[in-house]
């Protein structure tokens, strides 16, 4: 479940373990018109403004972004683009990474899903000048 800051719900995602990493497969509303990053967070709290989040999910601790010659974060996703009709359907893959294990991401701190209120530059580190956070969901095991 994603919810915004004010805790209406304003989508949700699924993550599945597959052999090229973990599958994210989800829908967004609701959240304006345009593009906006979305990562994947070291802590399995989203209290608003969701800084309870934490960091980027970053096990190898590479630098932000795509476009960075050291990095990406393994949290790093890319920007969803919301259509005028403000709902999305998105997949991502997150390469060599898995839900649980000795470097999973649900780990004691577990994990979160972010999404925030600008678009991702894929370079600039800490966060790509993506905004403010905008929407947060816990990833849970089921």
């Amino acid at each position: 479940m994603i919810r915004d800051l004010v805790g209406a719900k304003v989508g949700t995602a699924t993550f599945a373990d597959t052999h090229a990493g973990v599958l994210i497969s989800g829908i967004v509303s609701g959240l304006g018109l345009g593009a906006h990053a979305v990562h994947i967070h070291e802590a399995g709290k989203c209290e608003p403004p969701f800084a309870t989040a934490g960091s980027h999910y970053n096990p190898g601790a590479k630098h932000h972004g795509f476009k960075s010659p050291t990095g990406p974060h393994a949290g790093d996703l890319p920007n969803i683009q919301l259509p005028a009709a403000g709902t999305l359907h998105f997949e991502f893959l997150m390469p060599d990474v898995t839900l649980k294990g000795p470097h999973g991401m649900l780990g004691p701190a577990g994990a979160s899903i972010v999404i925030h209120t600008a678009r991702d530059d894929y370079l600039t580190d800490p966060a790509g000048n993506s905004g403010s956070r905008q929407a947060c969901g816990v990833i849970v095991a089921r």
